[in-house]
C-alpha cells in the first residue's frame, strides 16, 4: 500500500477485522517511514455476470429466472428438479467459462432447447413457443411437425 501521508510503499498491518456484513476486511496499517496509521478495506472483486438481451440491453444473470422459465415449461411433466438444476448449472458453466463474463439470451435459449428436446418433447415445445415468440398458429404447427419428425426418426 502507498502511505496516504508520505507516499512510502511499505507498511505493516497492525490489526485486521472482518466487517459486520462479512463482505470486507478492515485493516489498520502503519507506514514504515512516517509511522502514521491509516485504514484500508479489502473487498472481493464483484464484477457481475451479465446476460445480453435480444435488444442489446444487459442485465445481471439470474439463475432463478432461468430455472423459473424451465419450471413453467415442465409444469405437470415427468421432469425432475435435479435435471432442471443440471440444465441451469450447464448455463452457468458456459457463463463462467466466458472471459467477458457475458452470455446472450439467444445462446441460453438454444442451449436450454437442445437439452429439453432430449428430455421432454412437450416441455421443449412449451419453452420454444415462448422463446421463439411464435406469432401465429402456423409457426407453432411447423414446430410441432418438426418435433413429430424427430420422434419418428
Amino acid at each position: 500500500m502507498i502511505c496516504p501521508f508520505c507516499g512510502f510503499r511499505e507498511d505493516k498491518v497492525i490489526d485486521s477485522r472482518e466487517s459486520k456484513e462479512g463482505d470486507s476486511i478492515r485493516r489498520r496499517r502503519q507506514c514504515l517511514s512516517c509511522e502514521r496509521r491509516y485504514t484500508t478495506y479489502e473487498r472481493c472483486d464483484e464484477v457481475p455476470y451479465m446476460v445480453i438481451k435480444k435488444d442489446g440491453r444487459r442485465e445481471k444473470f439470474d439463475r432463478q429466472k432461468v430455472l423459473n422459465g424451465l419450471l413453467r415449461a415442465c409444469e405437470k411433466r415427468p421432469v425432475s428438479m435435479g435435471k432442471l438444476a443440471d440444465m441451469v448449472d450447464h448455463i452457468e458453466a458456459l457463463l463462467f467459462e466466458n472471459a467477458d463474463r457475458e452470455i446472450s439470451t439467444t445462446q441460453i435459449g438454444e442451449e436450454l432447447m437442445a437439452s429439453l428436446k432430449l428430455l421432454d418433447k412437450i416441455a421443449y415445445v412449451r419453452f420454444a413457443s415462448v422463446y421463439r415468440d411464435f406469432q401465429d398458429v402456423d409457426e407453432f404447427m411447423r414446430e410441432l411437425t418438426n418435433v413429430s419428425a424427430w420422434r419418428k426418426a
